[in-house]
């Protein structure tokens, strides 16, 4: 009877996580078409992702301290890894994304960062033992070949190697962000780690603007979407608080359900998100190979999640 109230538990956590992660996922998704509203309005994408990152912030900043209810020494204990989630996760990520774009295929750039679930499938064999199964191998074949056609780079997109290291770098921010998340020995609620990250993601970017590094111009006029003209705020805002600060705080708390390997190719949902949102917001349709691609990713993710070992039930976490 325990085992079986244990794997019930266990079950009921899995589909808990799940929903979590396609929530993040299609939050996730949004930032690109409102984004593609600021850039064609005249903002740099260096202006647009710094300020999403700095109204998350602000928007987590209240919540964040709430959530710590005076345990300051939580911020002290894992002081490193909140530089690495903020400077790596957050900073890096969208740093090291826009350089590639600026030299190569927007397609290829999105292809290589998501990667990570590669990565972080090698990283948990490496780092801890934890052998991929065949069928999750296969899954992440089948999601991948998904991607290939979903971003239709099979065109003739040119290649800059140059561009490849910066996408290659984006990747292993990505991996880091779920490697990160995954952690539950911290004690760090999961909007805490999001709000200090964001913090310093937001700080990371505005020096990468301020020196140079980071091209930074925005504009206050209207911005034009498919069902209609808004004020430039109206993107801003949706894309900091939905496609940011909800996003970062739904993704920490479904890596920590799911785990990094298992969150990661979920996480691929984002792609599928991102075509129907460019879809609803801009009138962006996806090629039939597109949509087919879609499936394939989604087939993947079925497959990967099928692939999984069995596991143990999580350790009920003691308040700190």
């Amino acid at each position: 009877m325990d085992q079986l109230a244990d794997d019930t538990r266990l079950g009921s956590r899995v589909g808990a996580g799940l929903l979590v992660a396609l929530g993040a996922a299609f939050s996730f998704g949004m930032s690109g078409a409102w984004a593609r509203g600021l850039i064609d309005a005249g903002w740099t994408p260096g202006a647009a992702v710094t300020a999403r990152v700095w109204v998350a912030a602000l928007i987590l900043l209240v919540p964040t301290i709430l959530a710590l209810r005076g345990r300051w020494g939580l911020l002290r204990r894992n002081a490193g890894m909140i530089v690495a989630y903020g400077l790596l996760a957050v900073t890096a990520t969208q740093l090291c994304y826009f350089q590639a774009v600026a030299v190569m295929d927007v397609g290829i750039a999105l292809l290589i960062e998501y990667t990570a679930p590669v990565a972080v499938v090698l990283w948990l064999w490496l780092r801890r033992g934890e052998r991929p199964t065949r069928r999750s191998i296969l899954g992440a074949i089948i999601a991948f070949a998904g991607l290939v056609l979903m971003l239709d780079i099979l065109t003739g997109a040119r290649v800059d190697a140059g561009g490849i290291l910066w996408a290659l770098a984006a990747m292993v921010g990505a991996a880091t962000y779920f490697v990160l998340s995954a952690r539950e020995d911290t004690g760090l609620p999961p909007i805490v780690l999001a709000g200090t990250g964001l913090l310093l993601g937001a700080i990371g970017l505005t020096a990468a603007g301020a020196v140079g590094v980071l091209p930074m111009a925005w504009s206050f006029d209207d911005v034009a979407f498919r069902f209609g003209t808004v004020p430039w705020f109206v993107p801003v805002l949706a894309i900091g608080l939905l496609a940011t600060a909800l996003a970062y705080t739904l993704g920490i708390a479904s890596t920590r359900m799911l785990g990094s390997r298992l969150a990661s190719f979920v996480a691929l949902a984002e792609v599928v998100a991102a075509m129907l949102f460019g879809w609803m917001l801009l009138g962006q349709l996806p090629a039939p190979l597109q949509l087919i691609g879609g499936v394939l990713v989604l087939a993947g993710v079925v497959v990967v999640k099928l692939g999984e070992p069995a596991a143990r039930p999580a350790p009920v976490a003691t308040p700190v």
